[in-house]
């Protein structure tokens, strides 16, 4: 398998449909695997592609490149790696896969035993759930969210849910911007990236296939969350933000979300914590059923 360089293509919103078949094929539960995810980060990593013999080859543009998990059919997973090693070996820098899941690592060492290695990395590790735990928040364990459930009721029962559409997609958009300034994004790069995906996840909705609700109090827009079915069981919540001068409202717009968007999907994917101390408290808060791990593949 040949991977010249002047092949590859930077990803744009045209090429979904023809990228879409390869992740529908790769049926992973994984947050990375899938095109919006891809695409709207690609500021941060600017990713390039190109198709060989029926398989598709993702490597960033970035001064270090790296992978992602080649996809295609098993049998030419052998030739895809070689040619990946080949390709970054007459650039001078080291094999790097990123973002792969355990699974998919079993894939590499059937297809080449011996010849990688598989390095976990804790902060890519996504959480996912079952939905009707997410949903009932019942028994011991969940008490604590129930309580504040019902704290919001209390204290704003003129409170709604729906899903977001082109009518009220604007004032998401609003409500976005608020947040921005609220939580200083404009001071940190990472907070401004973050809030870049997150307001580019809103103006591209339809365009990316993406399932978004919102929740208001007293009329007025306090939060929202975006995301999609990733595989045959796997619902993924790419987005969810939420003012915090509105006690509770975090909790609210996750629980209504997997009620009203995630009939008949098994599980919820709410991706990982960024090795983010009270982020990943709060994600282990609400007990995950497994841990999607994922790693680094490098050479032996």
């Amino acid at each position: 398998m040949d991977l010249p360089k002047s092949l590859f293509k930077e990803v744009t919103l045209a090429d979904q449909e023809l990228l879409l078949p390869f992740y529908r094929r790769l049926n992973s539960r994984s947050c990375d695997d899938c095109f919006s995810n891809l695409y709207l980060w690609k500021h941060l990593e600017p990713m390039e592609y190109q198709i060989s013999d029926g398989v598709l080859i993702l490597k960033s543009k970035t001064p270090k490149p790296f992978f992602r998990f080649p996809m295609g059919e098993q049998e030419k997973l052998p030739a895809a790696l070689d040619a990946m090693v080949g390709l970054v070996s007459e650039e001078g820098v080291p094999f790097k896969i990123r973002y792969v899941t355990k699974e998919q690592f079993d894939l590499i060492e059937t297809a080449c035993p011996g010849k990688f290695r598989f390095e976990p990395t804790r902060n890519y590790w996504d959480y996912v759930y079952e939905t009707e735990k997410l949903k009932n928040l019942s028994g011991r364990k969940y008490h604590g969210k129930k309580n504040h459930i019902n704290k919001f009721l209390r204290d704003y029962p003129d409170w709604s849910f729906e899903p977001i559409t082109d009518d009220n997609v604007e004032e998401c958009f609003q409500m976005g911007l608020k947040w921005r300034v609220l939580n200083d994004c404009d001071e940190l790069y990472e907070k401004r990236i973050e809030m870049c995906v997150a307001l580019n996840s809103l103006r591209l909705l339809k365009e990316l296939h993406l399932t978004g609700g919102l929740l208001r109090v007293n009329g007025q827009v306090v939060a929202y969350t975006i995301g999609e079915k990733v595989n045959d069981d796997t619902f993924v919540v790419h987005i969810e933000k939420a003012l915090t001068d509105v006690e509770g409202a975090y909790t609210v717009i996750n629980q209504q979300f997997v009620e009203h968007a995630m009939d008949g999907i098994p599980y919820v994917n709410r991706e990982d914590d960024t090795g983010d101390e009270g982020l990943r408290e709060a994600k282990e808060s609400y007990h995950p059923v497994m841990m999607v791990e994922k790693g680094e593949v490098t050479l032996q």
